[in-house]
């Protein structure tokens, strides 16, 4: 009997150990990965675009209260954008949450992101399910561009912003004739990559999240989910698909479980501009 204690004992701090190890990766700070995206009829004289992509804030305790957020604006303005876009999913109501913030105190700290062209977001599933009138106020009244199937210009770039797909909001027929209207070069944000298919004819990039990269992925195991019906072909990082380049995101936040293994939350500095080729 005193030996199965140990052994019980043993297991528990290997347990807790273990889920101690995913909260630190899950609330460490965000990989800023890289990409360059080259476009073949960019404007003459004109400078390329830096522009960050952020996914899945997912804005609750005990991961991600505003103060982190901030702390990761912080991180954003050392990277000196042209633009910021955010591919939704500012809250999160995962059923372990020990505090949910409202979608104004979620966005708060995005009122301090500093870009000469800009932050333009759309929203995620988590904001639809959670209030999406309460973000149509809260975003623009944070300084954000808030884009619901519609599309803006910003500098060179014509940003098509379709709405979640997985709630059923995206409508790529309408945002795409909008960016139509406009001249520019062509990118889509959208919070899940799942609208690829749907696309008629490629855009510069289609940017992304949704996914988390599958938020815990383990060795010989891979992914957990990937919340992507088309699985793997979506999943994360940089991905050319059919001829046309996506890049998915996996978040600052985190979903159902505070924890991360083997996936960072990551952020992404992307440089749009001329084809060197």
């Amino acid at each position: 009997m005193k030996r199965l204690g140990y052994v019980a004992l043993a297991l528990s701090v290997i347990g807790i150990a273990i889920v101690a190890l995913g909260y630190r990766n899950a609330t460490s700070d965000p990989v800023v990965r890289m990409a360059t995206v080259p476009v073949s009829n960019w404007p003459e004289d004109t400078a390329p675009v830096r522009a960050v992509l952020i996914s899945d804030l997912h804005v609750a305790g005990p991961d991600m209260p505003p103060a982190r957020l901030a702390r990761i604006v912080s991180q954003i303005n050392a990277l000196k954008p042209d633009i910021v876009l955010i591919a939704g999913d500012m809250v999160s109501d995962k059923a372990f949450a020990t505090r949910r913030y409202s979608a104004a105190e979620a966005v708060d700290p995005l009122k301090s992101l500093k870009a000469p062209l800009g932050i333009v977001a759309v929203l995620g599933n988590h904001d639809h399910w959670r209030n999406s009138e309460a973000f149509h106020r809260a975003v623009p009244e944070a300084g954000v561009t808030l884009l619901v199937n519609n599309a803006i210009r910003r500098g060179p770039l014509v940003i098509g912003g379709v709405d979640d797909s997985f709630t059923g909001h995206a409508d790529v027929t309408r945002t795409t004739a909008a960016m139509d209207a406009l001249a520019g070069i062509p990118i889509i944000l959208s919070h899940s990559p799942d609208i690829v298919p749907a696309l008629t004819r490629p855009v510069s990039v289609v940017l992304a999240g949704h996914t988390h990269c599958g938020q815990i992925s383990l060795p010989l195991i891979g992914r957990f989910a990937t919340a992507s019906r088309y699985g793997e072909r979506f999943a994360c990082g940089l991905i050319v698909d059919h001829g046309q380049r996506v890049i998915v995101s996996a978040g600052l936040g985190t979903s159902i479980l505070p924890l991360r293994y083997g996936v960072r939350p990551d952020l992404w500095l992307i440089t749009i501009g001329p084809d060197a080729r």
